[in-house]
């Protein structure tokens, strides 16, 4: 658990837990906490024990906004895309008077650049950190949707020049991080939408009116994932349609082949038959002559086959 204190975007490190339960005379207190911390955390500041509840319980949480009476309760899923993976991973936020507690998990990157942020804006307030933080957070999303367009793009490509079964596989399992990420972004659409528009009496009036730049983001990252969704049945389709392209490519070339060889094995055929009066059969160069008629035979219907673009 790290402690800081906050004035004008810059940081004191705090060693004393108690003195951040007293509001400092300039700034606030910013608390990054891992989940075990709570234990200390929740009686100092009354958290309320169903958000430490949703703080420690291991099911996935929805983004989500609650208001109590001495603090609220936010819960916003950062992005990350790493080795071909999308994770979301839960950021819990309790936002009092004079502090702000983030509780996580894992590392979340965003708890990180925020910092550099604070300092060139000198935040001394709880709920611009709060701006701030949750504006990194959407703002990721575009990073990541960048991303799933650009391998939309390769995807599409490589099935267009060289089809695979593979390719199957990774438009079915993109296609379901899409629609998952897409559910999840309509809860943390919402929460932005309270921070923007409901009364909240920790959260001053001139900032709240900030959170509807936030919320714009938010719905244009979720026109942008619909629009992946529909890329990507388009894609199957494309896919579908390459399969049955190569499917029809090849039955062609096998049907010309066995046309070409109908007419030889009709020759082999006849001169197969045991029959004594068939004067062919007691020629010198009888033989070679058939070998040659049916080559001939066979190279012309190739190169008529390949002028006609048949195979």
């Amino acid at each position: 658990m790290k402690i800081r204190h906050v004035q004008a975007g810059m940081f004191t490190p705090i060693e004393d837990l108690e003195l951040t339960t007293t509001a400092p005379e300039d700034g606030f207190y910013w608390i990054d906490a891992d989940v075990e911390d709570l234990a200390l955390l929740q009686p100092l500041f009354l958290l309320h024990d169903l958000a430490v509840e949703d703080c420690l319980t291991e099911e996935e949480q929805r983004p989500k906004i609650e208001t109590y009476d001495n603090h609220y309760f936010i819960v916003v899923n950062s992005i990350r895309y790493d080795d071909e993976e999308i994770f979301l991973r839960a950021l819990n936020i309790f936002l009092g008077r004079h502090y702000i507690i983030t509780v996580t998990k894992q590392k979340i990157n965003e708890l990180r650049t925020v910092k550099p942020i604070l300092w060139e804006q000198e935040v001394s307030e709880p709920d611009r950190f709060l701006y701030y933080l949750i504006d990194l957070v959407v703002d990721s999303y575009f990073v990541v949707g960048d991303r799933i367009e650009n391998k939309i793009e390769k995807l599409e490509e490589d099935i267009l020049m060289h089809t695979k079964r593979s390719h199957l596989s990774e438009i079915i399992g993109l296609r379901s991080e899409i629609l998952w990420l897409k559910k999840m972004l309509g809860p943390q659409k919402e929460v932005i939408n309270i921070l923007n528009k409901k009364d909240l009496r920790l959260i001053d009036d001139q900032l709240q009116k900030y959170f509807s730049d936030i919320y714009e983001n938010a719905v244009k990252i979720s026109e942008n994932f619909e629009t992946f969704r529909e890329l990507m049945g388009n894609l199957r389709e494309a896919y579908q349609s390459a399969i049955a392209n190569r499917a029809n490519e090849i039955m062609r070339v096998f049907t010309a082949i066995t046309t070409i060889f109908i007419p030889l094995t009709l020759i082999t055929g006849i001169y197969g038959m045991n029959f004594d009066n068939m004067p062919e059969l007691h020629s010198e160069y009888g033989y070679f002559i058939v070998l040659g008629i049916m080559l001939v035979l066979g190279a012309g219907m190739y190169y008529l086959f390949r002028k006609r673009d048949w195979i």
